[in-house]
């Protein structure tokens, strides 16, 4: 949800006489405002009343540490009198294993009492916390982080004019760079700026990416990369790079007004090793887009409701970053066990499956998804459905000549004076069967060897290490043949147009 969405949603719950609104934020102070402004553009006008337990209601001090006769209050007072109550964290007695018996008795009391009144009692919590006795009542509205206009805005509020020491390229530098931060956050990272030498300029960019970075690794989930990776570290996979290259552009504003709806994303399955990780960090690269990696197992929390808050705050988040890459890892073994049936977790991962399945259809903002899967068989079918991604790849184990490719591409970065040295025909030939990982380390391995005889690294030395290592595919070979077939039947696009081994089963 836009910000500049959430009073119009939130207008609109008020005119339906909903009783009960639920509004999640981090951001207590910028949605009361927010509340306020709808309050007073109602027809009549609505006074916004506020209670805590420490303070009680805020204009009189009633019902402190009392929330039981703060609710009761609210639920005695005239019903012809417009008024908003908004009930400050709340969550700490909805949530657990065991939520507060009476206060959750007096909020079903609440929302059949006050549905043929001019009253709407607001829960405003940093958390969602909602008991399954209350779900059906409660309407829950998320309030977004700043958008691009929210955070121009602020800036220019919180910076004078002549301490602002940005060109206008710069000044949108600085704003991209805010997107994901609350307005505190972006208010703290600028006033050290401003407190360590009295203006701001292109060098605050930086603060602010670090700032992100580390509101980011806050949530445990998710992670900020900055990729360094071009499509040049990645051998062999033409299909897919040239896939990549015809959408270089796909979220600029020439393609809006060409007619081109935001690309969706892609799903990369193949075996471990094959560089489905390397992929998504030089699709970020290609694209110059900012980077997230969701490891979706922990997004599943061991408190109720932990994994669906945990959810919404990822897309939230995703998407105040947007345009962005969100690298979903090994989504495959997140949801293993939900294609039989075999879920244990009272329908959790089921829940927080269909969130990210229905945001995936239906999101608008420019949100790149690169998924990665080692096992098609634990991926739910509604995920390989058209619609979900733009096009599901098969990475298979790389050719004869993508072999060549990866040998050159590491040995360039090892030894990057000396590449001609090396027999890369003879390397790739014997290495058979290995996947760009196996080959990398095979490589590492030859220069402990030639360190250990104090000499410079030949390519006897990886010929050695390569005939010493057993690759993957010689005890996953029915995996292998398996994920060959099911792509051959038409179910994914081969990444190498030199795959002619897709179909016969060769290795």
């Amino acid at each position: 949800m836009r910000s500049q969405d959430f009073p119009t949603e939130f207008n609109l719950l008020i005119r339906a006489k909903y009783p009960l609104i639920y509004v999640v934020t981090a951001e207590e102070e910028r949605a009361e405002k927010a509340i306020e402004q709808v309050g007073r553009s109602c027809n009549p006008s609505r006074e916004v009343v506020y209670y805590d337990l420490v303070h009680g209601f805020i204009h009189n001090q009633q019902a402190k540490n009392n929330l039981l006769q703060a609710l009761q209050i609210a639920e005695e007072a005239d019903p012809q009198v417009p008024v908003i109550f908004v009930f400050r964290d709340l969550h700490r007695r909805l949530g657990g294993q065991r939520p507060d018996e009476m206060i959750v008795r007096q909020l079903r009391n609440l929302y059949r009492n006050l549905r043929s009144s001019r009253k709407t009692v607001v829960l405003l919590s940093p958390m969602l916390e909602v008991p399954s006795e209350l779900e059906q009542q409660i309407a829950i509205l998320n309030f977004p982080l700043p958008n691009a206009d929210d955070i121009r805005t602020a800036i220019q509020q919180m910076v004078a004019t002549e301490q602002l020491r940005l060109s206008g390229t710069g000044l949108e530098q600085l704003v991209k760079a805010c997107m994901g931060l609350t307005r505190d956050h972006i208010s703290h990272t600028l006033a050290k700026s401003l407190v360590q030498k009295q203006f701001i300029s292109e060098a605050d960019i930086d603060l602010v990416l670090i700032e992100k970075q580390q509101r980011i690794r806050q949530t445990e989930f998710l992670e900020f990369f900055a990729p360094y990776e071009t499509l040049d570290s990645i051998g062999g996979l033409d299909n897919f790079k040239q896939w990549l290259l015809q959408r270089q552009q796909a979220f600029s504003d020439e393609a809006r007004a060409f007619g081109l709806p935001n690309p969706k994303g892609v799903l990369l399955m193949g075996i471990q090793g094959t560089g489905k990780s390397l992929c998504a960090k030089a699709i970020a690269h290609l694209w110059r887009l900012p980077l997230l990696r969701l490891d979706v197992g922990k997004l599943f929390g061991s408190l109720v409701g932990q994994s669906e808050s945990r959810t919404r705050q990822t897309i939230q988040l995703t998407e105040a970053l947007a345009p962005c890459v969100l690298w979903m890892d090994e989504i495959d073994k997140a949801f293993a066990g939900m294609t039989g049936g075999g879920s244990t977790d009272s329908g959790t991962s089921q829940r927080v499956f269909g969130t990210l399945l229905t945001w995936m259809q239906e999101k608008e903002t420019p949100v790149f998804i690169v998924a990665t899967a080692n096992n098609i068989d634990a991926l739910p079918p509604e995920l390989l459905r058209k619609g979900r991604f733009d096009e599901i790849f098969f990475i298979n184990l790389p050719n004869c000549e993508e072999r060549k490719q990866i040998f050159s591409v590491h040995l360039q970065r090892f030894r990057p004076t000396e590449l001609r040295k090396f027999d890369i025909d003879r390397m790739a030939a014997i290495a058979k069967e290995f996947s760009g990982a196996e080959i990398e380390q095979a490589i590492i391995e030859g220069m402990y060897r030639a360190f250990h005889h104090n000499r410079d690294l030949t390519t006897e030395d990886i010929v050695g290490a390569v005939q010493d290592t057993f690759p993957l595919a010689s005890t996953a070979r029915e995996q292998i043949n398996y994920m060959k077939a099911w792509a051959a039947q038409g179910r994914a696009r081969s990444a190498s147009s030199g795959e002619m081994d897709v179909k016969n089963g060769n290795a």
